[in-house]
């Protein structure tokens, strides 16, 4: 007998509210969304109405946590809320998946972990970037070894945000949105580059703000992560016109990159580089290989979170994956801050793990003088439409 649907409470009703709807609406034998929550209770029951959920629309998100028929909810908040919220639904014995980023803090990420061991609970984070074909095959080709040892990568995390994007309220605050655009924009390229490789032994990095006068926090940065035997360089931008966004790799064998890209060279007598065809060829035939996957993006990794409630998969993106691009992002921080290479892990004592310590020590570029607390509806956002191209 087929189990019966479980409930779903989306707490915070703002544009990525929708994407988790529609996410939820392709699995209608799984799920029902049964609630949507926000201060502005308005907006929640504008998304009720526009999906025709049966659902309520609640100003409060508590009143969700104490229904019995909610078995899961989906966290779509601003950042600084997401640590608090998560703890409280998960000692609610409800099971988690938060948007990106997974907290403020390396403390806030630590709460939640427990919060979800202690309740026997699931917690996911999203990250939806590593359910794309692209994404997927090039992970498989590093396993299997196709282009030997990783020597250098190239992580281009660049994007293009108007000067009143930061109007919004919660925005371009260390405090409420615990940075700019190495936080909430470069935390895709962050995740699926410790997917991929793994984690850094060490961190460098600078940042800067160059063209965002209403915010507090970086626009730009440039960072350098050191791996046994290998480098990566992550550039972030939120000033780059054509958003070109792009994963290189390039190792002892060749060099395979998203948007997807095979290059190969071999040696002259002299050492100057010619093309090896036969290598481009093999990398090229690889890639068309590997499988498509059936389903992308959200709905991709909300199935999962489903299916691993139900029992019937293990749950892909937990916790620990989230908790390990939040100590990247504090460890470009500390860099940044101190002028000075930070080595991996970072400590539970020191500032940069504690919650409030990215926001008590990192400079402030400009001050908010222009605040607004929603923006008028628009066409549905951008999720970085090429990270996975």
């Amino acid at each position: 007998m087929e189990p019966k649907p479980l409930g779903i409470a989306i707490i915070g009703a703002g544009a990525i509210a929708d994407v988790h709807i529609q996410a939820y609406l392709k699995f209608p034998e799984l799920c029902r969304v049964r609630a949507v929550c926000d201060l502005y209770p308005q907006k929640a029951q504008e998304l009720i109405d526009r999906y025709g959920l049966d659902a309520q629309a609640c100003e409060d998100y508590h009143q969700a946590l104490e229904r019995e028929d909610i078995d899961a909810v989906s966290i779509c908040l601003p950042p600084s809320a997401h640590a608090q919220t998560a703890v409280e639904s998960l000692n609610a014995g409800k099971h988690v998946i938060c948007e990106k980023p997974m907290a403020g803090s390396l403390e806030e990420c630590d709460q939640m972990i427990r919060a979800a061991q202690e309740n026997g609970r699931l917690l996911s984070v999203v990250a939806q970037n590593r359910y794309k074909t692209p994404n997927q095959k090039v992970k498989k080709l590093l396993e299997e070894g196709a282009i030997g040892p990783v020597l250098f990568g190239t992580i281009n995390s660049l994007w293009w945000r108007g000067e009143n994007y930061y109007d919004l309220w919660w925005r371009g605050t260390w405090e409420k949105e615990s940075g700019g655009c190495v936080t909430n924009h470069a935390v895709h390229h962050i995740d699926l580059m410790q997917w991929m490789l793994g984690m850094p032994q060490w961190v460098s990095a600078v940042i800067t703000n160059v063209g965002h006068s209403n915010s507090q926090c970086e626009d730009a940065a440039v960072a350098v992560m050191g791996y046994p035997g290998s480098m990566v360089q992550l550039t972030a931008s939120l000033v780059t016109h054509n958003e070109a966004q792009e994963i290189i790799f390039q190792g002892r064998k060749g060099g395979i990159s998203v948007p997807w890209q095979a290059s190969a060279s071999k040696a002259l007598p002299n050492g100057f580089p010619e093309p090896d065809t036969d290598q481009v060829d093999a990398l090229n035939r690889r890639y068309k290989e590997l499988p498509d996957l059936e389903l992308e993006g959200h709905p991709a990794q909300i199935g999962n979170f489903l299916n691993a409630i139900l029992g019937r998969e293990k749950l892909e993106i937990d916790g620990l994956q989230g908790r390990n691009t939040i100590e990247l992002i504090a460890a470009i921080y500390k860099s940044a801050a101190t002028g000075q290479r930070v080595d991996l892990p970072i400590s539970d004592q020191d500032v940069f793990y504690k919650k409030g310590g990215i926001a008590a020590t990192m400079p402030h570029f400009h001050e908010k003088t222009k605040s607004v607390e929603n923006f008028q509806a628009t066409k549905p956002i951008s999720l970085g439409r090429d990270v996975g191209k």
